[in-house]
């Protein structure tokens, strides 16, 4: 297959036999983080937030930080991400769409299914497959259950918590009580208890935090670390969206969220509660990350650490996710293999939550898929500063596709219209360079990495909210 195109056809098969697994193969804890953006002190997206967990992660590996997901929400980022296949290949392109049911992905081998068949036990809890399609067959256990993937968070006695109208979930507020109430403290507190324990086989380990995705209610005390005077708010340009295309303006949706929030001066509170469930994400992670090295598995695991997208606060006057810009497309991702990887590296190619699936097998010494679209990061892990030719494509709804390279950003909408921005100079986004004759082979060189098969939408479930989790 020709590297800059993409399958026009997958060949999908059952999971190979069980093989013996090598007794000395890795373990693997794989860790998810929901609607998490670049807020974490390692990528400095904000100036204020507080993550130690985060960074001392990201400090024992390697911290890509220029990461960017398949796609801008959930359910077809993590379908993506667990299935080696990008959106254009399977038609999985909104929240409403069973991955299962799609004509590509029906008989896809999960990566835990491939784990599985090659000898590992997968287990998992909280949030890793998208809420309404948890996929029981790739896991040999799941907590709370194979059929609900996250158990129920405390709300606040008044809603909406924020005293905006009608605005559902797009909510956030203080919540009276402790950390062991709330859903994430309860799947991290069932993944330590994994660690405490001795396994015939090799451990695949998945922990899926929800917060920070929406509504943010965490414990008061989160919210605490932010006083709402020291608040620092996204840079945004009142006329941003000028010489954005039609398409784009309308993703961007400026007299939606955005003029809901400003209008009832609660820009500085979303921020607030933003950052806090950030924090207590940070607080959940590090809860684990003192279980697993106190674990027999401390010293044999490879730790993976991602976020399914990023999160607009206002910036491209948006909120939420459902773009392509950077905002949106770029997410966490950091990796710790034994000796693999060296402390503190900082790997600033631009790299796709497809990559994990490949990366993982090739780490563990399994069997590559050929359907996989993604590639194997162990070059990067072992010099972060290596070669690297791929960008990362972001796809939103059929044919709408975003190419981020370490310089550039290339965005088609499915009209032919375009944006080009140069992370060099405007790292905001802000001047698109897409009507420029001098940037005609800029846009040439990254239009090359568009995919050349984009699927029809596979089926939408009636009554899936895109919005939900």
């Amino acid at each position: 297959m020709n590297r800059r195109h993409f399958l026009s056809t997958v060949a999908l098969g059952a999971p190979v036999l069980a093989s013996q697994a090598s007794r000395n193969r890795p373990n693997v804890l794989f860790i998810a983080v929901d609607d998490l953006n670049d807020w974490i002190g390692c990528l400095g997206g904000n100036p204020d937030v507080r993550t130690p967990n985060f960074d001392r992660l990201a400090q024992r590996g390697v911290l890509f930080t220029n990461a960017h997901c398949a796609a801008p929400l959930c359910n077809p980022s993590r379908a993506a991400l667990m299935t080696g296949i990008r959106p254009s290949t399977s038609g999985i392109y909104d929240n409403g769409q069973p991955m299962r049911r799609s004509p590509v992905l029906r008989d896809a081998v999960s990566l835990t299914q491939h784990f599985m068949a090659n000898g590992y036990r997968a287990i998992g809890g909280g949030k890793i497959f998208h809420g309404a399609y948890p996929d029981r067959q790739s896991w040999d256990d799941y907590f709370p259950s194979q059929t609900r993937n996250k158990p129920n968070d405390p709300v606040p006695v008044k809603l909406p918590a924020h005293g905006i109208p009608d605005t559902g979930h797009f909510d956030w507020g203080p919540v009276s009580v402790p950390d062991s109430a709330m859903g994430d403290t309860q799947v991290v507190e069932w993944a330590a208890k994994q660690l405490e324990k001795r396994q015939a086989k090799p451990l695949f380990l998945a922990c899926g935090i929800f917060r920070p995705h929406l509504p943010w209610y965490v414990p008061k005390k989160y919210f605490d670390l932010y006083p709402l005077e020291k608040i620092t708010l996204p840079k945004v340009n009142g006329d941003d969206l000028d010489d954005v295309p039609p398409i784009g303006r309308k993703f961007a949706r400026p007299q939606g969220d955005h003029k809901t929030v400003t209008e009832h001066h609660q820009w500085r509170q979303a921020v607030q509660a933003y950052l806090a469930s950030i924090s207590f994400a940070d607080a959940s992670l590090g809860h684990l990350l003192d279980a697993f090295d106190a674990s027999p598995y401390a010293r044999d695991t490879t730790v993976v650490l991602w976020s399914d997208h990023g999160w607009h606060l206002g910036e491209k006057l948006h909120w939420r996710k459902f773009t392509l810009w950077e905002e949106a497309t770029h997410n966490v991702l950091m990796m710790v293999a034994p000796d693999v990887t060296k402390p503190g590296g900082r790997c600033p190619r631009a790299v796709n939550l497809l990559d994990i699936y490949p990366t993982l097998a090739d780490l563990c010494g399994l069997p590559g898929r050929k359907e996989l679209e993604g590639q194997s990061l162990r070059a990067l892990l072992k010099d972060p500063g290596a070669a690297w030719e791929r960008p990362a494509l972001t796809t939103f709804h059929r044919n709408n596709h975003s190419v981020r390279g370490e310089r550039w950003r290339y965005i088609r909408y499915t009209d032919g219209t375009e944006e080009l921005y140069d992370h060099r100079t405007d790292p905001l986004e802000w001047k698109n360079l897409a009507g420029k004759a001098e940037y005609k082979e800029v846009k040439a060189g990254l239009a090359r990495w568009l995919p050349t098969v984009n699927a029809p939408e596979s089926v939408h479930e009636r009554g899936v909210n895109e919005g939900l989790p």
